[in-house]
């Protein structure tokens, strides 16, 4: 350990020993005339006197902890971390996809009317909106590790819970909680990892920690793929109480954030939150933690930590009330309410336009049948994707048998016997119901429009929303899809974490904009369902590299005490365009492709523009 009677100060990338005559100057005001400084700062209109004392202070503080993390060295320590958080990142793009996969079948099984169909999706991203910011404000006063802990359990509690839930009211409630909880994963997440991290490493290692996002979108599509189509992965208590197999489908989605949790708990606090909070002592502990895990990883155990007390004890010294000061210039506040958020809004939608075009091709293959007469005739067999007009049904029965996409038109049916019938998405329009018989089935009033029911009996009707995948090719193939572009994601990562530090951040995130863009508007010529895919994976593969980039640079943009807020800002943003996405793009994918494409074109190519005038960070030490 270095003496702690001797004196240090930073200069030309070194820690100097200051001579015993030298110890009555000032570090930041040695070879400077006050009174010249003052004018030049007046002149200049910078601060001056004390403010500009404390802002070079700052920045030898600043890169005396780069030096000092450069002597702990980056090795197992920051590996461990880089897993756990990797594990806390992975959740939050799990749950951005589950909203996606269990909407059809929760509001399906939950009889949910049109009119509440597709709030599911918009209160999650609510809810990650307000998490991001609430969390990550927080986490600039109460800790980093602490708030990861207390976000992460919520985000597992109520996601385990809403597996459970029968009513939709609850289930939203717990929906919009999880996401708030998972809402402060990324600004956190980031904000921690960087304070742990060299200046010549950080660009990689945040790019290769965004990859664990990627991964919880192939962990969640995978499992979707594997247990949601499965309708016999279901059980229930009664009629009253129904557990599907996109239930089983939650539970499995919850276990990431368990684990994070679980594994959140032997991890130290941020030493660079430590020392902006005065704790001085703890700082110096967790540097020690660093440095001899790296060194006993690389057969050095008995390497000794040279920390430099007198860096601590300068602390004390500058600092009596254990408070750094931190500088809160007209660039960082204008940063607070720069345009740069990502456009969530086209990721959602290309599940929706991929929809629309199975749809179209499923009803391309409906069959019609017209005036036909059927008498004494049992149906025990599933009838699909058809239409029946004028038909006369006379003493039929249809017993043990489902309806699927099935409408009847100016039909009548007399004398006829319904048992243990299910129906999806299956009415009758303007039928004539005669001396009917109805047992053990599903349909109600719900199923009937204008049509005239005489002398007919329901009973021990079918209680919930029949919700079934038999025969449902196109529920795997959705998954499927989901999975190709989740996994396009990869190339994309590893281009931009190898070049991350190599061609700079602005460079990377502009020229990913302006590609995504461009890829973008190539949508308007995609007629079929295999290119909107090839171009939903291109999309993914390009815009990728922008994303981590923006999360690179949002990290080094913010001092110490304002990143997490800085973050979680710009991460709420996030969230916001996501709820304007599907507000936006779903109301205009049934209509027209063109506005949809148009807009997030004109968006991602005016981002990368714009992206190409932030500050440079590549070389900034975290303040």
């Amino acid at each position: 350990l270095a003496d702690p009677g001797q004196r240090y100060y930073y200069q030309d990338g070194q820690i100097q020993q200051r001579d015993d005559d030298e110890e009555g100057s000032s570090d930041a005001t040695e070879g400077h005339d006050d009174e010249d400084e003052i004018y030049e700062g007046e002149y200049q209109g910078v601060p001056t006197g004390l403010e500009k004392e404390k802002e070079v202070e700052e920045e030898e503080l600043a890169q005396q902890y780069e030096l000092i993390i450069q002597e702990c060295g980056h090795g197992r320590f920051q590996w461990q971390l880089f897993f756990v958080l990797g594990l806390a990142l992975m959740s939050d793009g799990v749950q951005v996809f589950v909203v996606g996969f269990v909407l059809p079948s929760a509001e399906t099984d939950m009889c949910v009317p049109n009119s509440g169909a597709g709030w599911l999706g918009s209160i999650v991203y609510l809810g990650m909106m307000v998490g991001a910011f609430f969390w990550g404000g927080l986490s600039d006063k109460a800790g980093r590790r602490q708030c990861l802990l207390i976000c992460m359990s919520v985000d597992a509690f109520f996601a385990f819970l809403s597996s459970f839930v029968q009513g939709y009211s609850t289930f939203l409630f717990c929906r919009m909680f999880s996401g708030f909880g998972i809402g402060g994963a990324v600004p956190i997440v980031f904000s921690y990892f960087a304070e742990f991290l060299a200046r010549e490493k950080r660009g990689e290692h945040l790019s290769w920690l965004c990859m664990f996002w990627m991964i919880g979108g192939i962990y969640a599509s995978a499992m979707a793929w594997a247990i949601i189509p499965h309708y016999g992965w279901s059980f229930s208590m009664g009629s009253a109480y129904q557990f599907h197999s996109w239930r089983v489908f939650v539970v499995v989605c919850a276990l990431p954030s368990v684990s994070a949790v679980v594994a959140l708990t032997f991890m130290p606090e941020s030493p660079r939150y430590y020392l902006e909070t005065g704790k001085h002592d703890e700082a110096w502990m967790v540097l020690k933690q660093i440095h001899d895990t790296n060194m006993r990883a690389r057969g050095e155990p008995e390497k000794v930590f040279t920390i430099w007390l007198t860096f601590l004890k300068s602390l004390h010294n500058k600092f009596p009330n254990n408070i750094c000061p931190s500088p809160h210039n007209a660039l960082t506040s204008s940063l607070m309410s720069y345009p740069v958020c990502r456009f969530y809004g086209l990721s959602v939608w290309f599940p929706d336009v991929i929809k629309h075009l199975q749809a179209d091709e499923y009803a391309s293959r409906v069959k019609i049948h017209s005036t036909e007469r059927i008498e004494d005739f049992t149906f025990n067999f599933t009838l699909e994707n058809q239409v029946h007009s004028n038909g006369l049904f006379i003493n039929d029965k249809f017993i043990g048998m489902k309806f699927k996409s099935v409408t009847f038109k100016d039909s009548t049916f007399q004398n006829c016997y319904f048992e243990d019938v299910t129906s999806v998405g299956s009415f009758f329009k303007n039928c004539t119901i005669i001396d009917t018989f109805f047992y053990n089935t599903d349909i109600d009033d719900s199923k009937f429009f204008g049509s005239l029911v005489v002398n007919s009996t329901f009973t021990h009707n079918k209680t919930g929303c029949q919700i079934t995948f038999d025969d449902d090719y196109s529920a795997y193939w959705v998954y499927f899809i989901n999975f190709l572009g989740t996994l396009a994601v990869l190339p994309g990562n590893i281009v931009s974490a190898l070049l991350m530090d190599k061609v700079g951040r602005l460079s990377m995130l502009g020229g990913s904009m302006v590609l995504s863009g461009i890829s973008c508007f190539f949508l308007w010529f995609g007629t079929s369902e295999s290119m909107m895919i090839a171009m939903l994976c291109l999309y993914n593969g390009l815009s990728i590299s922008a994303w981590n980039s923006l999360d690179v640079v949002t990290t080094e943009l913010y001092p110490t005490d304002r990143r997490g807020t800085g973050f979680g800002f710009c991460n709420a943003m996030c969230k916001l365009a996501a709820v304007l996405g599907n507000l936006i793009f779903g109301s205009l994918v049934g209509i027209t492709k063109a506005i949809p494409i148009l807009l997030a074109s004109g968006v991602l190519v005016s981002g990368g523009l714009v992206g190409l005038r932030l500050p440079d960070t590549r070389s900034n030490v975290l303040m």
